[in-house]
């Protein structure tokens, strides 16, 4: 049976930058540093993660809207966490706030939502698009 899901529930997700996540690996040809789109995916993470063990059986959640600010850079080598707080749910909508911290400093921070979805009709539907 799942937990109650609520309003605090924090998550935390961790990436060391390499060159597989960087700016230049996301197309960028110039720049070295960890790249937005990471940061995005490990936002995401710690988000979902903090809540899969709320939902019952064959549900999960979908990311539908990014707020981010991405406000400093960071280097190959170093590590960088993201910490999100659900803080409104809303029928199946849940929003969250995040800060992503790297070995020095604060690197992002921003909003994200989800919303609760049936793993199994999401995945149908999903599917049925290549069958048009």
């Amino acid at each position: 049976m799942a937990r109650v899901l609520e309003v605090g529930i924090k998550g935390e997700a961790r990436d060391v930058v390499t060159d597989l996540n960087t700016a230049i690996a996301y197309g960028n040809t110039v720049v070295n540093v960890y790249a937005s789109p990471a940061l995005i995916g490990l936002m995401e993470k710690a988000a979902l993660e903090s809540v899969l063990p709320f939902l019952a059986e064959g549900m999960t959640t979908v990311g539908t809207k990014f707020e981010v600010q991405h406000l400093a850079a960071t280097p190959v080598g170093m590590n960088v966490v993201v910490r999100s707080t659900l803080v409104e749910i809303e029928g199946k909508r849940l929003l969250f706030t995040f800060e992503a911290w790297d070995d020095t400093e604060q690197i992002g921070k921003g909003t994200h939502e989800r919303f609760i979805v049936k793993l199994d009709s999401f995945l149908k539907r999903t599917t049925g698009k290549t069958q048009k």
